[in-house]
């Protein structure tokens, strides 16, 4: 169980890019790094594409005004010259700007935590996976509801055969909150993610599918995908060619077939992320508006909820438990762990130590890579009409 010890040393110190007054992510990267205060330590950034607005927003924060920078190079220039300059720094910006600030920050010799989907091309991937290796330096994702740790359960529940052999993996994150147009033009968080020239090819593949495509790696690490078949639409139609709705049919290499519904036009729906995994003698089922336990259900026996905090789950589950049996947790928890582990990988990297990296669970930019290639074999194949492409 956590309690909030120390992992590591001493904190990192952290600056964020983006993230500011505006952004619609910014307080989840805060609440998720700061939430152990001996992980990481919010000493700059570059917080706004305006830079009063951001100075006056990271001097709210508590951040230094000396150290509240107008742009991401300024940051990087100056506070390479303290001895106490940044270590890590975190991209809270739209997808386009993903790829070029990654570059900038690993060359500056820092660690990055950057948001999903990472860039646009896996070629881009391959390029800051070279570089990463070459400066030695940990690039994270915020898949930020992977740090549900029931979601360790379900692993460990494949991984001990609990479910005999895996046929089913039944995938799902929707919403309604595009359900009009009105949004997309109103709300500055949303006014990019439907511009393809700021998104990319897709909107709720890239902006939901990928965490949830994530969370099935997660749970099922030994499955991957052989072909996939994507059809999209566009129900408003001023989205076009970028989808609001799509389904995936998969197929993977040991014979389990798949389904991801993801949609940001779910009429009424106001948490739709379900992962269903079905297998040979039972199926497990996680629900985010019941994050709090596990449906598991055994052929032939009645079905039974799992709890949160309880002494039968895994200790893989339990040891990232945070506030006990009783009491509930949700995604502020999930994404402080998510930012424990990036702490705790950035330390192994820093110290060497490849058996720590090699045993840890988290959002890593091999995981940032595959979504990368989720987002666009989804593309390939609905682009195409709708047919079957090959995964690799």
């Amino acid at each position: 169980m956590l309690n909030g010890e120390k992992k590591i040393a001493k904190p990192y110190r952290w600056a964020m890019i983006g993230g500011g007054r505006t952004g619609g992510v910014g307080y989840k990267h805060r609440l998720g790094a700061l939430r152990d205060n001996t992980a990481f330590e919010l000493v700059a950034g570059a917080f706004d594409i305006d830079p009063e607005r951001g100075k006056d927003f990271g001097v709210n924060l508590g951040v230094d005004p000396d150290r509240c920078y107008p742009d991401y190079q300024t940051m990087l220039k100056e506070e390479a010259k303290r001895e106490d300059g940044i270590q890590v720094v975190s991209i809270a910006t739209p997808n386009a700007t993903h790829f070029e600030i990654t570059k900038a920050v690993l060359e500056a010799g820092l660690h990055v935590v950057c948001e999903k989907p990472l860039f646009f091309e896996e070629e881009e991937g391959e390029i800051i996976r070279e570089l990463a290796k070459k400066q030695n330096k940990i690039v994270g994702v915020t898949f930020g509801f992977s740090g549900n740790p029931m979601l360790l359960q379900m692993r460990s529940m494949v991984e001990n055969g609990e479910l005999g052999d895996i046929h089913m993996v039944e995938l799902q994150y929707t919403h309604g909150y595009a359900c009009d147009e009105l949004g997309d033009t109103n709300t500055p968080s949303q006014k990019w993610r439907v511009d393809p020239k700021i998104a990319g090819r897709t909107f709720v593949l890239g902006d939901l599918s990928t965490h949830t495509f994530y969370m099935s790696q997660l749970i099922l690490p030994n499955m991957k995908i052989e072909k996939l078949l994507c059809d999209r639409q566009s129900f408003v139609k001023s989205r076009a060619p970028l989808e609001d709705n799509a389904y995936v049919i998969m197929h993977y290499k040991n014979g389990a077939v798949g389904r991801m519904w993801t949609s940001a036009v779910d009429a009424g729906r106001m948490d739709g992320h379900r992962i269903r995994i079905v297998g040979s003698k039972a199926s497990v089922e996680y629900n985010d508006a019941l994050g709090n336990q596990l449906r598991y259900e055994v052929q032939g026996e009645p079905s039974r909820i799992l709890w949160r905090g309880t002494d039968y789950l895994s200790d893989d589950c339990l040891a990232y438990e945070r506030l006990g049996v009783l009491h509930q947790e949700g995604l502020a928890e999930a994404w402080s762990n998510i930012y424990l582990k990036f702490a705790i990988a950035m330390d192994a990297k820093d110290r060497g130590d490849q058996e720590t990296l090699d045993n840890l669970v988290y959002p890593d930019l091999d995981h940032g890579i595959e979504a990368i290639r989720w987002v666009n074999r989804c593309a390939e194949s609905a682009d195409k009409g709708s047919v079957w492409v090959n995964w690799d």
